[in-house]
């Protein structure tokens, strides 16, 4: 399991808001190259984004699902990424001193052959991974916070 944790200078109503536009997924989600859909109720439990990954030509098509969402504060994702397989990302937003809030972000396989190959690297890679997501989410909601 890879867990990730980054203070954003923006407050947390302004972080779930970019959690909350699913289109915006490909430009802080690290591998995500292109959203192809993104469901009306997004991010309600059950509502779907679909997207890309990967580099043409070998990008794969999935979807991606909300499995709990508390707003402000909580999303809980099944991405999938078949035949790879499919993770579970729990973002969670807690208020930091300052207006600003603390994203921990966890992610762990769930099914799939990343599942079965499981190790140290993978962790490690995972984890970089992730660091970079968070620090495009913080860009992304602190540049919109400073034009507030």
């Amino acid at each position: 399991m890879a867990t990730v944790t980054r203070t954003v200078q923006a407050p947390p109503d302004r972080v779930f808001a970019v959690l909350s536009d699913g289109w915006s997924y490909s430009d802080w989600v690290v591998g995500t190259s292109h959203i192809r859909d993104v469901e009306d109720s997004w991010p309600r439990p059950g509502s779907q984004l679909h997207h890309k990954a990967g580099p043409w030509p070998f990008s794969l098509h999935d979807s991606s699902t909300v499995l709990e969402c508390v707003p402000g504060r909580e999303l809980k994702i099944r991405a999938g990424l078949w035949p790879l397989g499919e993770a579970v990302v729990d973002i969670l937003l807690e208020p930091a001193s300052g207006g600003g809030t603390r994203v921990v972000m966890h992610e762990d396989f769930e099914s799939g052959p990343l599942l079965w190959v499981r190790n140290k690297i993978n962790d490690l890679l995972l984890h970089q991974r992730n660091v970079e997501a968070l620090r495009r989410l913080a860009d992304i909601a602190e540049a919109q916070h400073d034009h507030r």
